[in-house]
């Protein structure tokens, strides 16, 4: 297959770019790098099977020949990210969405949909199943991400009702591993960070919160399982496994070795209390679940950050 790949260079996209060289597919990598890095995918460097275009989708998707598969992961994903870069959170969620939706659509090809648990907002229905519609705060800050990515899931959904274009939609859950970034503000890096180099693991609200973590090979895989079905979806990508934010904060101080204390911050706005998927659907529909122990894929991220920090 010819596949495209938007947000190909950011954390979830570069490993499902892995997967699909290893499936021996030709992949087009679109990014424009402002979360996605070239190290994430310096290996695929020279790789006959993979093309690295440098754009922003929002304004274009310049991609000529035949394509047979398009994702579109092309987005901040991490909180500090997407409150730095509000307009262009947005921006790639509608105008991004819709322009690889028209690649899609133009060549009968199938279009995947990386959407997020944060449609579901601070959630009053536990676990989440697809069928909730949600509780989001359409003006708050996460407004950006939450509301883009649910009008992406809008006109993912108009463009299979109105043109017939065979999409697939997920919904993805907490994921952690190898290249994630150091400072994106997501739990699972913060603290193995903050482990590593001795300084107080930062727990916002009183730690009680929770959250359901997916190590990045199992998520890929349920991506590229939604990809290779025909299913519309939603479908909840994510590791019911639910856990404490203190519980995951004692995990990582336990996995590395560290004697780092615990402090407490203010509960930012909008957080979610609770988050845990309901996976019957991807367990029935996709043939997926996740396989990763969490303290076997902590270790294995644990790692990577100590590579990471002594370089």
């Amino acid at each position: 297959m010819r596949v495209v790949i938007a947000g190909g260079a950011g954390f979830l996209g570069s490993h499902l770019t892995d997967l699909h060289v290893e499936r021996g597919d030709e992949i087009v990598v679109l990014d424009d790098f402002t979360t996605g890095t070239r190290e994430n995918v310096a290996h695929l460097e020279g790789n006959p099977q993979v093309t690295i275009v440098a754009v922003d989708v929002s304004a274009e998707v310049p991609v000529t020949g035949t394509v047979d598969r398009v994702y579109n992961l092309a987005s901040p994903a991490s909180p500090p990210a997407y409150l730095e870069r509000p307009l262009e959170t947005l921006a790639v969620g509608s105008e991004g969405t819709r322009r690889l939706l028209e690649l899609a659509d133009a060549n009968g090809a199938r279009f995947v949909m990386a959407s997020t648990s944060e449609i579901y907002g601070d959630p009053t229905v536990h676990p989440q199943v697809e069928s909730y519609r949600g509780n989001v705060d359409p003006i708050g800050p996460r407004s950006v991400y939450d509301e883009a990515k649910r009008f992406s899931e809008s006109i993912t959904a108009a463009f299979n009702r109105s043109r017939g274009t065979n999409v697939g939609i997920a919904r993805i859950f907490n994921t952690y591993g190898p290249r994630l970034a150091a400072g994106d503000g997501r739990v699972v890096s913060n603290f193995i960070v903050q482990a590593l180099t001795g300084e107080s693991l930062t727990i916002y609200g009183d730690g009680s919160q929770t959250r359901s973590l997916c190590f990045v090979s199992d998520l890929v895989a349920g991506l590229l399982a939604l990809g290779d079905s025909d299913t519309l979806g939603p479908v909840n990508l994510g590791n019911p496994d639910e856990r404490t934010v203190g519980e995951i904060a004692e995990a990582i101080l336990r996995l590395t070795g560290s004697s780092s204390s615990l402090v407490y911050q203010p509960l930012p706005t909008d957080d979610p209390t609770r988050r845990c998927p309901d996976i019957t659907r991807a367990r029935s529909v996709l043939g997926w679940e996740p396989k990763v122990v969490t303290e076997d894929g902590l270790t294995i991220t644990i790692n990577h950050f100590r590579e990471l920090l002594s370089a």
